[in-house]
């Protein structure tokens, strides 16, 4: 793990602001040892890291129920393929405790969700926004390509909006377009969040800043990047498979190893500052 980049100078202006912070060049070795790292956060804390992805999947249930109880047949699997979209933000309580773990602070219940109550008001707040809105984006560009490919085609049961989607020319092509679509916005939100949330729980910065500290991350590692967030994938979308009880484990893992990677990605804080001040 090597620095790559230095941080950039603070502007002369009336509100100095931190710089820019150094990016690192991130390895293979740097994703193994992350998860070793997260697994030993979730061993520590388990049934408090459970209780994240135990949240995180039954929010995911219940929104499958009331899709179902509404009649929106054909935006179940939309809704449950794009649900991890919004999983950076769901595991915003274990980046904090992986920090408080990582610098020996002691904490309970009481300290996490101040932690998570008290970021509302913040930039946190703004990143939630960012998070669900491309989720609603995911959500409608499904519709809109309903509309034009299968012609607002109704579905009076789950089985006929399957043997369309898969067993139809235009199910094809719907299914072609869509995860081309969908993976284009998987990667734009990978890139703006992977590091940007346990950047705003570990240092006092904006929103954008974050998000442009995360693409540079992305940018600058490629390679390495792009395959932790195959991983991710990969992980989530197997948890959804028993009835989303799997993320009950690897959200937790997955949050905590995102922290310690953030941390090998980024430089310090104090880094920063000392960079800013000789520069």
């Amino acid at each position: 793990m090597t620095s790559k980049t230095a941080g950039s100078k603070s502007p002369d202006n009336l509100t100095p602001r931190q710089p820019m912070p150094e990016i690192r060049t991130v390895t293979a070795d740097d994703i193994t040892a992350s998860l070793k790292a997260g697994f030993s956060d979730f061993l520590a804390r388990p049934f408090m890291s459970g209780f994240f992805g135990l949240f995180y999947a039954l929010f995911g249930i219940l929104m499958v129920w009331v899709l179902v109880w509404l009649g929106k047949i054909w935006m179940i699997i939309p809704a449950i393929v794009g649900f991890p979209l919004v999983a950076p933000f769901a595991a915003a309580g274990l980046y904090e405790m992986s920090r408080r773990l990582q610098n020996g602070e002691p904490f309970g219940w009481s300290e996490i969700l101040t932690v998570m109550a008290n970021q509302r008001k913040r930039e946190m707040g703004w990143m939630a926004f960012v998070t669900l809105f491309i989720f609603w984006v995911w959500i409608y560009q499904v519709r809109l390509w309903l509309a034009i490919i299968l012609q607002n085609a109704s579905f009076s049961d789950f089985d006929g909006f399957l043997h369309t989607v898969f067993f139809t020319p235009q199910g094809w092509t719907f299914l072609a377009v869509g995860t081309c679509v969908g993976a284009f916005l998987s990667i734009v939100l990978f890139s703006v969040t992977v590091v940007a949330m346990p950047m705003l729980l570990d240092r006092e910065t904006d929103f954008v800043s974050a998000m442009l500290t995360s693409v540079r991350v992305v940018t600058e590692n490629p390679v390495v990047m792009l395959t932790w967030a195959m991983i991710i994938s990969a992980t989530m979308l197997l948890s959804l498979v028993p009835a989303f009880l799997g993320l009950i484990f690897t959200l937790p893992i997955l949050g905590h190893t995102t922290w310690h990677l953030y941390q090998r990605a980024v430089s310090p804080a104090e880094a920063d500052v000392s960079s800013g001040l000789s520069n």
